[in-house]
């Protein structure tokens, strides 16, 4: 009896073991976005470091949206684009949802993301929302508000954030304690989004990933030609975000800390980080994102916290309030409080 029990043990152990060894199931809402095929290349690819395994995308929903251009083009290219990587595409959201473990919403469009979340955050399946999160304030506060209420890990941020070249600012041993930044890239606009929700977001939140959250105020100087957003932060540091639509292109920022200045850029650093591999010569940021994703999946929790999230789109809708009030400054504790109103 008791070789019998062993044997019995030794069959539920390796049972166990194999049931560990299966891949997250993963599914995609929304196919007008290259990164959901950028992540899922690099889940899939057999030779990924450790930290990109134990991911597969098996289901995808091809939401777009007429109305926008880039959604328009997009989506048949990546729609097929995914498939090529052996996944299946689904008639409906709810095929998606029903057959997997983690949900991707990657739309372009902010607008929908918030009635594409309702049945995911219900069903308390961990996901990660593609820039934007929303297209306004008050969609965001609801976003947090049902994922708080069903108890569902939720994750948002650009591609820029985990980029090496600016995350490593924040412990950079010639910067020291980070003091301020200029960060500035393009700022297309689309009209149906407000003019730094589209493209400039990605920016701000290289800001954000440099300064971290705790901004009380904001004014914005805007123009056909670029916007220049101010903020203030409540221990005295001031960050700005300068976002260009004319002249020369370049995503990029100044640093000013307690031990020195050094420029961050998307391909790298200016000087090298301790402990950070140099990566002037390549794009790290959607390898670094898929990389916090797939942390994420696993243990449900989110390396950015829901209140700086909703600080950053607080810090975008003050700087729309501020243009609209000609530059006027701005409190983001006010545009914060209308939205939790409505």
């Amino acid at each position: 009896m008791p070789r019998f029990a062993a044997l019995a043990f030794a069959l539920l152990a390796t049972w166990g073991t194999a049931r560990a060894a299966e891949p997250i199931k993963v599914g995609v809402i929304g196919l007008d976005n290259y990164q959901a095929v950028a992540f899922t290349q690099l889940w899939h690819d057999p030779k990924a470091a450790a930290e990109l395994q134990g991911l597969k995308v098996t289901l995808a929903f091809p939401a777009g949206s007429p109305d926008i251009e880039e959604s328009v083009r997009e989506l048949p290219k990546w729609t097929k684009g995914i498939q090529e990587f052996g996944v299946k595409i689904a008639a409906t959201p709810d095929d998606v949802l029903k057959q997997v473990d983690a949900v991707l919403v990657m739309s372009v469009d902010g607008r929908a993301h918030l009635e594409q979340l309702k049945p995911v955050l219900k069903a308390g399946k961990p996901v990660y929302i593609g820039r934007p999160l929303a297209a306004s304030l008050a969609d965001t506060v609801e976003i947090f508000r049902l994922a708080k209420e069903h108890k569902t890990p939720i994750f948002t941020c650009s591609q820029h954030r985990f980029s090496p070249g600016f995350i490593g600012m924040k412990k950079h041993e010639d910067v020291g304690d980070v003091l301020g930044a200029d960060v500035y890239g393009g700022c297309p606009r689309e009209p149906h989004h407000p003019d730094l929700y589209w493209h400039a977001i990605h920016g701000v939140e290289t800001l954000y990933s440099i300064m971290g959250p705790g901004c009380v105020s904001v004014t914005r100087a805007a123009t056909d030609h670029a916007d220049v957003v101010t903020g203030t932060w409540a221990d005295g540091r001031v960050g700005t975000y300068r976002g260009i639509r004319k002249g020369a292109l370049k995503y990029s920022a100044t640093v000013f800390g307690s031990k020195g200045v050094s420029t961050a850029g998307i391909y790298g650093h200016g000087v090298p980080v301790k402990g950070v591999p140099p990566t002037n010569d390549k794009y790290m940021a959607y390898e670094a994102t898929a990389i916090e994703i797939a942390k994420f999946f696993k243990s449900k929790t989110p390396p950015v916290a829901a209140d700086e999230t909703t600080e950053l789109f607080a810090f975008l809708e003050a700087a729309e309030e501020s243009k609209r009030q000609n530059g006027a400054v701005v409190k983001l504790a006010d545009v914060l409080a209308k939205a939790k109103k409505k």
